[in-house]
């Protein structure tokens, strides 16, 4: 049985997000605010509840979770180095629509799928989302639908679509940008966009002093 807790309430926000940390540590799905879209997500480093997320959504692995963090540094903790473009990207767009791809440090015990050695990574500008990632450390997100379904732009609409397959609902209101992330790969010798989204491709060139290549 899922429970929806509204976040814009101070009377109910702290406790949707204790009852979403608890969800988390102990396996289950939450569905959760970004600045972008609704993500439904889990503890990164729990491999069953990463394929929970994967079997709920109608993924296979071949489309690898996404890893949202809740502060700079903790991405040193997951990629094997951090390039100087990175550093660039993401004092300029973090927290923020952007999704950095970069070789995962070797030693994670984890499973997102088949991520070929990589991970993206991304730190939303959500207070509702920063708050948890904060409390329950790297949590493996992807938008809140069904395969193939729009990706929700509201707790409700999340609900709709993934019912008790999650445990918490954590409503923080519509989706400010309603808008997915744009994700650039740093995992060769030039800045890729794999995504325009959020950030435009201009600004990041603008922010790297190069042109950027669009996939």
């Amino acid at each position: 049985m899922s429970i929806s807790y509204d976040c814009n309430s101070s009377d109910t926000r702290q406790a949707g997000l204790s009852a979403a940390a608890d969800a988390v540590r102990a396996g289950q799905l939450v569905v959760l605010p970004t600045d972008t879209l609704y993500g439904i997500g889990c503890d990164a480093f729990d491999a069953d509840a990463v394929r929970s997320l994967l079997a709920t959504k109608g993924r296979g692995p071949d489309m690898p979770v996404p890893v949202l963090v809740g502060s700079w540094t903790t991405i040193d903790g997951l990629v094997l180095t951090v390039p100087r473009s990175a550093r660039t990207l993401i004092e300029a767009f973090w927290p923020g629509g952007l999704s950095l791809v970069l070789p995962h440090a070797p030693s994670l015990a984890w499973d997102l799928g088949r991520t070929r050695g990589t991970v993206m990574l991304r730190m939303p500008l959500h207070p509702v989302a920063l708050e948890l990632l904060r409390d329950v450390g790297p949590m493996a997100v992807s938008s809140a639908n069904r395969s193939g379904r729009p990706p929700a732009t509201t707790a409700e609409a999340a609900r709709d679509q993934l019912g008790d397959d999650v445990r918490v609902y954590l409503d923080g209101g519509t989706a400010e940008h309603a808008v997915a992330s744009t994700i650039v790969d740093l995992t060769g010798g030039a800045p890729r966009v794999l995504r325009e989204g959020a950030v435009s491709t201009a600004a990041i060139s603008e922010a790297l002093g190069v042109d950027v290549a669009v996939e």
